[in-house]
């Protein structure tokens, strides 16, 4: 074996030796051996025949091995020049050992270690292969088969081999090693299965050719992996960014749809369409816009979940593009609160304003149909010329009937003002029907007007001939006068009645009740004076009957008979009872609705507290320090989960305050809560607790990229929020350095020590906000020691890909790394303009640079 092993070498230098003890006794083929495997020029040799010319080559020899640190015990010149076997194996074992072996090292262990662990890593996925020692784990030949076949596995059909045929397994390697690997056979196959226990230094030499041999292919393999981690990151880094650009371009589009809708405020004509858009609001408020909200934080968590990932990997920060950054989205969800700010109170107005309208048109068409049925045929009778053949009685008669008529015109003035006061508030309100509303009331005032002057007209003519009038009958001018303004009282109270009313409090109701009941109150008197019209007419009646007055039964000075008084009257008393049953229901319909202001007022008095106090503690946890990261993530994580466990709360609350809207109810004195707020506050607590999630997510992450310990990470949270007095979650930049020094920072008030802070700074707060984060601290701290790939060492990587070679080609990159990735490459490398450049020729190193820099990758 060790002659097999020392011609293996010296065959580079054109020569062999046939016996070790007799070849190397001159010393000449021993230092030609050495400087072969050392790679260097030994001292010159004596070339005599002489013993001691032999014994000076030797001894030249064995000092260039101990000048390699190793220890030559009981071993001279003289023996190995006097041929001693014994001497001269030893040596040979030491040199193998020092220049095939000693070098190998896997995982920091012992060369003879190192290389048993490189083979049982090789040969564990092979069966019957159970590689524990270097003697007899070899006898059946399959480790040395499965080594062969681990690397060229095109050399060796390892499924035919059988466990039981040790012979033509131990030939098969050795023969295909000596013809395809430049291994030169040094053991013998009958040797190795005849012997219980076959020579350890003979294995482990013929072995060590092997981890030579292979050790190219090692390097390939821990390059490709190394690329194939740089790439992987790279692809998700690059998916990550996709997602978070089309995340950002949808809720900006739903945003950019959403604002034109929240800032139209054109009123409709109709409280049916008006509430359609309370009830689309409400869908919006509670269907729309909640989705939009997580999916708004969802994109701040990628956000700051990317820029972690590629702050680890040592690559550039994330540029969105141009107007997706999340100060942009924040910005643009700013301006869509803002047109949603104020919508709904417009829409109560409104609807409140229809409400008032409605109500006002009612009362328009009632007190105009009520005042054109009493000036129905008023005209024409002011028009009549019946005062030219009356008599001189009838004349007079008429005079007072018109002064009766001026009364009543003058009691109907008040409705005439009303009616066009309605009008004018109509118009002011913006009601829709208002142009019927101005020609009726117009037609009015145009009537009433003409009124006027035909009143005017005919009183002139009949004082014409007032003069030759003498008697007047003055009962009934007296009925005439009492009547006149006791009916008008009558029409009014009727009027009144039947008037619709419009309350929001018990208060209101309470007052038009009050009202209502000082009223009755003056029925009685109201039914005295009745009495006592109709006792003058019952008065004219006898004197009539008693005088044989021609009066033709009727009263000459008014059309107001006791028939009609007694029939309005009793119209007044059923109205009474009517009135006061609408009071009634109102103000039942008032104390449900106060039912309505405690039950929502106590809910949202309980649930608004309850979200500041959730916000308060969710602080508390963000900062203080219990256990490690993951039990903290599992503690927001249980927190969460409580949160929204609490959501049918809301959700309950948001029934009640629609039933509250639904009863056109605007005020609430027992809460100052609005839903509003309840919203604001339940949209705030979900988004806080997501992000102090993500903020632990990614302490993990950097904890886990960085190699930091759960003590270190400890020590680091308990320094920092030591210093971090006002729970904020920053640190001040004063704050900041007394925390470096507690950590054992030396930091002097110095000028270098200034500087080495200023240095900190613009690494922990590259934006000069004057303020640390813990996650800014937590990189800084780690970032010293990090053990993160840098480009140096992906071009270092490829070039063993390649071969050395300044480039790579095609071919390489698909036979040394994965489809996908391989592929990856070819995509983005720009062609090799070198001067060794070949066809196809691929540039590593730019591509390399560009992995950890701006580039468009």
């Amino acid at each position: 074996t060790f002659t097999a092993w020392c011609n293996s070498h010296l065959r580079k230098a054109g020569t062999q030796i046939e016996n070790i003890e007799e070849d190397f006794r001159d010393g000449l083929k021993l230092m030609l051996l050495l400087e072969v495997i050392s790679g260097e020029r030994l001292a010159k040799p004596e070339r005599g025949k002489m013993r001691v010319h032999k014994i000076s080559n030797v001894n030249k020899a064995l000092d260039f091995i101990a000048s390699k640190g190793v220890k030559l015990v009981s071993i001279g010149a003289e023996e190995i020049v006097d041929g001693n076997v014994k001497m001269t194996l030893g040596m040979i074992w030491t040199i193998i050992l020092r220049f095939a072996i000693q070098d190998i090292s896997v995982e920091e262990t012992s060369a003879k270690e190192g290389l048993l662990l490189w083979c049982q890593r090789k040969t564990a996925p092979y069966k019957n292969v159970n590689i524990q020692n270097f003697h007899i784990s070899w006898k059946d030949g399959l480790g040395f088969c499965a080594l062969i076949h681990r690397h060229r596995p095109e050399l060796i059909d390892y499924g035919k081999l059988r466990k039981d045929d040790p012979l033509t397994n131990l030939n098969t390697a050795f023969d295909v090693a000596e013809k395809y690997l430049d291994i030169p056979k040094m053991l013998d196959a009958e040797d190795i299965v005849g012997t219980a226990r076959p020579d350890e230094k003979a294995i482990m030499t013929y072995v060590s050719s092997f981890y030579h041999a292979f050790s190219g292919a090692q390097k390939a393999e821990t390059a490709a992996n190394r690329i194939c981690k740089v790439l992987a990151v790279n692809q998700e880094n690059e998916q990550l960014m996709e997602d978070y650009e089309k995340l950002a371009s949808d809720l900006l589009e739903w945003i950019r749809r959403t604002i034109p809708w929240l800032e139209n405020r054109a009123p409709e004509n109709t409280m049916q369409a008006m509430q359609q858009k309370l009830e689309d609001f409400r869908d919006y408020r509670r269907l729309h816009k909640p989705p939009k909200v997580q999916e708004k934080c969802q994109l701040e968590i990628n956000f700051n979940t990317l820029q972690t990932k590629l702050r680890l990997s040592n690559r550039p920060a994330f540029m969105p593009s141009e107007g997706k950054m999340v100060s942009d989205i924040n910005n643009a969800w700013g301006g869509l609160e803002q047109a949603e700010k104020g919508y709904e109170e417009w829409l109560l107005n409104e609807i409140r304003r229809l409400e008032r309208l409605d109500h006002l048109a009612e009362k328009f068409r009632q007190k105009a149909s009520i005042h054109e049925s009493w000036t129905d045929g008023k005209e024409a009778m002011l028009q009549q010329k019946d005062y030219e053949t009356a008599t001189l009685s009838e004349i007079k008669a008429l005079l007072k009937k018109h002064e009766a008529f001026e009364s009543d015109l003058a009691a109907h003035q008040d409705r005439v003002e009303q009616i066009a006061a309605i009008a004018q508030e109509l118009n002011e309100l913006d009601y829709y029907d208002s142009p019927s509303v101005n020609a009726r009331c117009q037609k009015i005032c145009d009537q009433w007007d003409n009124l006027g002057a035909l009143t005017q007209k005919r009183r002139e003519a009949l004082e014409r001939t007032e003069k030759l009038l003498e008697t007047i009958d003055q009962l009934y001018l007296e009925y005439a006068k009492r009547a006149a303004p006791f009916n008008n009282w009558m029409e009014g109270a009727m009027e009144d009645l039947q008037d619709t009313f419009i309350v929001h409090t018990i208060e209101e109701i309470q007052g038009l009740t009050t009202a209502h009941e000082q009223f009755k109150a003056t029925l009685p008197d109201a039914d005295k004076e009745r009495q006592a019209i109709l006792g003058i007419h019952n008065e004219v009646s006898k004197i009539v009957q008693t005088y044989h007055v021609n009066m033709a039964g009727t009263n000459p000075y008014t059309t107001i008979t006791p028939q009609e008084i007694n029939g309005k009257w009793e119209h007044v008393r059923q109205l009474v009872p009517r009135r006061d049953q609408a009071l009634m229901e109102e103000h039942a319909r008032q104390q449900q609705n106060e039912r309505l202001r405690k039950q929502f007022g106590a809910q949202a008095n309980v649930i608004g507290p309850w979200i500041q106090t959730k916000m308060e503690e969710i602080g508390r946890i963000s900062i203080e320090m219990h256990g490690t990261l993951e039990d903290q993530l599992n503690h927001l994580r249980q927190y969460e989960k409580s949160i929204v466990n609490y959501k049918p709360k809301i959700d309950q609350l948001e029934g009640d305050h629609q039933l509250i809207q639904e009863a056109l109810i605007f005020d609430n004195k027992h809460t100052n809560y609005t839903m509003e707020h309840i919203r604001v506050g339940w949209e705030q607590l979900l988004t806080t607790i997501a992000r102090t999630i993500n903020e632990v997510e990614n302490q993990i992450l950097t904890r886990d990229a960085k190699g930091i310990s759960q003590e270190q990470m400890n020590e680091f949270r308990a320094s920092f929020n030591h210093f971090d007095r006002d729970h904020s979650g920053t640190l001040g930049p004063e704050e900041f350095k007394a925390c470096l020094i507690s950590l054992g920072y030396d930091i002097g008030n110095d000028a270098q020590g200034e500087a080495e802070f200023a240095r900190i700074m613009s690494i922990v707060d590259p934006n000069r906000l004057g303020v640390v984060t813990f996650q800014a601290f937590i990189d800084f701290m780690s970032r010293e020691t990090a053990d993160t790939d840098t480009a140096d060492q992906v071009m270092a990587s490829f070039k063993i890909l390649a071969g050395d070679k300044n480039y790579i080609t095609v071919e390489e990159l698909r036979r040394e790394l994965p489809p996908d990735q391989a592929e990856y490459c070819i995509a983005r490398m720009a062609p090799y303009t070198g001067r060794d450049a070949v066809p196809g020729a691929l540039d590593y190193m730019s591509f390399s640079t560009a992995l950890y820099g701006e580039s468009d990758l």
